[in-house]
């Protein structure tokens, strides 16, 4: 295989990879222009397997999404409704804690919620759902809130970030996910997403965190419009984030799902930029523990091939996944765990049920 990837050109960067040396923003412009995807997914599998060996990851979780009203309506977005859509809704704190108890009798370790921007809802109100799913099942890890959210949440309490955090983490936030990220690109933004927090209010919300000790992930949202270059400079601004304060967890790449949005004449991405964006992920965030596949987003299939291009992680059970199914996604809504024992074992690797955080729940 080495032979191949000096065949292919990218000698220099395997030597690179070899010697556990950084990559530049060119060698990574490079992987994703070089029509050698077994090339670029032999580098990628290289750093996979020194830091994470044969092991890939899921986890019992399942989504919750308090409410799809939303001030921003992201072009490329199909979830969000301005409040007066009769396909608008929000769920009352009852509703959350309803959502939870129905699910008690499963061994569910994370609950990820995230929803809109919402123009009405007071901070109270997450206070409370936070506070309320603790009731429930006490134990639980609760991923929620996106940056946007949290930034949106600190106008709301009329504090800064890190005073904003505190209170939710005394509510029962205990992470947060990755998304809201879509491309740090002031150019994308202002096409795509012009009322958005910025990439650099994205960044700054995600530091903030760390420092508290609060794990994040992070997500770029390819496939739209963006130019590898962009690509490259949303991941090497992430880079520099990890260098900073460390706290990242994971990287998830989200393929673009165009329909239903104001994006429906686009495309969907295909099997190859997948893949790339996964392996050329690995090989550049040479500081971030872990590479996600969401099996949700590219299909079972596909995450399965990903785990020998670079991802370690396919995300896990989800139980009902909304977002990405209003864009058209066709994959189920729900996998159970022995299904994603199969496909990873399948794979050739070894299945690891896991925590929000990494800590080994059980090896398959």
């Amino acid at each position: 295989m080495e032979d191949l990837v000096k065949k292919a050109g990218l000698g220099d960067i395997l030597q690179k990879v070899k010697d556990n040396e950084r990559i530049s923003c060119e060698d990574g412009i490079r992987l994703y222009n070089s029509p050698n995807l077994l090339a670029v997914g032999y580098l990628a599998n290289t750093v996979r397997e020194r830091l994470n060996g044969d092991n890939a990851y899921f986890i019992y979780n399942q989504h919750i999404n308090y409410s799809n009203i939303c001030t921003n309506l992201c072009k490329f977005c199909a979830f969000g409704k301005d409040k007066s859509s009769d396909k608008a809704y929000e769920m009352t704190v009852e509703d959350v804690k309803e959502k939870v108890r129905e699910r008690l009798d499963e061994p569910i370790s994370e609950i990820h919620m995230v929803g809109g921007i919402h123009p009405d809802l007071p901070f109270s109100y997450y206070i409370d759902i936070l506070k309320g799913i603790k009731d429930v099942r006490p134990d639980v890890h609760i991923q929620a809130f996106t940056c946007v959210e949290i930034a949106h949440l600190a106008g709301l309490a009329g504090k800064p970030v890190d005073a904003t955090l505190k209170i939710l983490r005394d509510a029962g936030l205990d992470s947060i996910p990755g998304g809201g990220a879509e491309v740090f690109s002031p150019r994308i933004r202002e096409l795509t997403c012009d009322k958005k927090l910025s990439g650099e209010g994205w960044l700054e919300v995600a530091q903030i965190a760390h420092r508290q000790g609060l794990k994040t992930n992070a997500t770029m949202l390819y496939g739209h419009i963006e130019t590898i270059e962009e690509r490259i400079e949303h991941l090497d601004a992430l880079r520099t984030a990890q260098d900073e304060t460390g706290g990242f967890l994971a990287f998830i790449p989200l393929s673009f799902h165009p329909k239903n949005t104001e994006m429906s004449k686009l495309s969907r991405t295909s099997g190859i930029d997948d893949l790339k964006n996964i392996a050329v992920a690995r090989c550049f965030l040479d500081n971030f523990p872990h590479i996600k596949s969401y099996w949700v987003m590219v299909g079972p299939k596909m995450a399965q091939i990903a785990l020998s291009f670079g991802a370690d992680d396919v995300d896990g059970t989800v139980k009902e996944e909304i977002i990405t199914h209003m864009a058209g996604a066709e994959t189920e809504q729900a996998m159970s765990i022995e299904e994603l024992v199969r496909l990873i074992k399948e794979a050739g690797r070894t299945p690891i049920q896991r925590g929000t955080l990494y800590d080994v729940i059980q090896t398959y």
